[in-house]
């Protein structure tokens, strides 16, 4: 059962930010790098949906690192690097003459730091974890590219879950708070996964944010003209992970979540793929 909870934690770690009720063994330090995109588009979910001006890809290359203090409690920290750019964006200003812009932005996201602590492990894994995302990230405004959210975010959340002999079930529940008047946001979702052969693993999820819509942030016009990291973002989505396991240590994920149900967030499917290693 001890090594089942050891994989059971590569699974989960897939998602952005770790989202599974395991927590890392004491000393034990798990990483994860991966790459991230959503190809180009111009088209985002609204009520009604709405197209931008040029269009947009954003890729995102993170560093994610869980390390275990206690059997019960896992210190997790998140570096996401943001490459975005705005293919056929021409004279994106607002006044003239156009100052100069860039059709590229490449730069720090909102850097994540949280705190994870198991409460209860019996046939269910009860855990909590809060996290912080700095306000880390970068905007132009004459292009409107914004590489994260100018704001902090705290997330406190519940996690559950339960393992079976080739298989497990995992759900969270919590909230994204966020500072400079943006909106907060609920979270929820859950994933199902199962070994599908001796070293793959095939796993569905859904995640959904919600938001309060109880912020009035007054943004750019420029940053408004691409949505990226507006206010009130939020969305459905479903989607497959896949883990093929090379040793025990070490192997590569891949997850392809689609969007369906948004607002202000982009209409394209996203393709995320990693290499992990324990230590």
């Amino acid at each position: 059962m001890k090594n089942i909870f050891k994989l059971f934690f590569l699974f989960i770690s897939i998602s952005i930010f770790g989202q599974s009720p395991w927590t890392q063994e004491k000393g034990k330090f798990y990483t994860q790098i991966s790459f991230s995109t959503i190809p180009y588009y111009n088209t985002l979910f609204g009520n009604p949906d709405y197209t931008i001006a040029g269009k947009i890809s954003d890729n995102t290359i993170q560093f994610f690192n869980e390390y275990g203090i206690s059997d019960k409690t896992s210190l997790v920290v998140n570096l996401p690097y943001k490459l975005i750019s705005n293919k056929g964006l021409v004279n994106p200003c607002f006044v003239a003459p156009c100052p100069e812009y860039t059709n590229v932005k490449n730069a720090l996201g909102n850097i994540e730091f949280g705190i994870k602590h198991n409460f209860y492990k019996k046939d269910w894994i009860l855990s909590g974890q809060f996290s912080m995302e700095a306000n880390t990230s970068t905007f132009d405004d004459t292009s409107g590219l914004r590489t994260g959210y100018n704001a902090f975010t705290f997330s406190p959340l519940f996690l559950a879950g339960k393992s079976f002999s080739k298989s497990y079930l995992q759900t969270y529940i919590g909230t994204k708070l966020r500072t400079n008047n943006y909106s907060s946001n609920l979270k929820i979702g859950g994933e199902y996964g199962g070994k599908i052969s001796k070293n793959i693993w095939l796993i569905g999820f859904l995640d959904i944010e919600k938001s309060f819509k109880n912020g009035n942030i007054v943004l750019p016009a420029s940053n408004l003209s691409t949505g990226l990291y507006v206010n009130d973002q939020e969305y459905r989505v479903i989607g497959a992970k896949a883990i093929g396991e090379f040793t025990d240590n070490f192997g590569i994920t891949a997850s392809l979540p689609a969007a369906f149900f948004g607002n202000n967030v982009a209409q394209q499917i996203a393709l995320s793929v990693g290499i992990y290693k324990k230590f």
